[in-house]
């Protein structure tokens, strides 16, 4: 599958994207670091791999790199709570946009990232266990074409289902 581009301009006439122009328009918020981020071909196939081998959310297959880009982390760390919220859902927003794509569909559910840790109005929000340090939880994707692979839920079922 080619890498799929994201600009700022087709985020923006994405409807879900152009909600979070405050974020793709804000210099504080680095989002062309985002869109660079994500625009590379290696990630966007760490994405998928994600979901196809280790039933996990795309944005696991490259949270932990995404978190130590030091704009980010610096935006992250230092912004206010609800601006960092903003910022989190928009690279949210650009995780859906590569994955449908390259021919995947939102399943509806969210797959866990991480255990937020005990609030302090003093600091950011973050996390206290888990893969991510700032983010909580990642949308989880379908194959339009169907999954390769059987969940263990998949198997376990078709299996107690042959034994009875």
């Amino acid at each position: 599958m080619p890498s799929v581009t994201i600009t700022r301009k087709k985020f923006l006439e994405d409807p879900q994207g152009r909600t979070f122009s405050d974020v793709a328009n804000d210099p504080e918020q680095y989002f062309d670091a985002v869109l660079a981020f994500f625009n590379d071909d290696s990630k966007q196939r760490r994405m998928e791999e994600s979901e196809i081998h280790h039933d996990r959310p795309p944005l696991a297959g490259v949270v932990r790199e995404l978190e130590s880009h030091p704009a980010l982390h610096l935006t992250l760390a230092e912004t206010h709570t609800q601006r960092s919220l903003r910022l989190r859902q928009a690279i949210g927003a650009v995780a859906r946009m590569i994955m449908e794509a390259r021919g995947w569909q939102k399943t509806g559910r969210k797959g866990s990232l991480g255990v937020r840790a005990e609030k302090n109005p003093s600091k950011p929000t973050h996390n206290s266990g888990g893969l991510a340090f700032w983010f909580i939880r990642a949308e989880r994707y379908v194959r339009a074409e169907g999954m390769p692979f059987q969940s263990v839920r998949e198997r376990c079922q078709k299996l107690e289902s042959a034994v009875l």
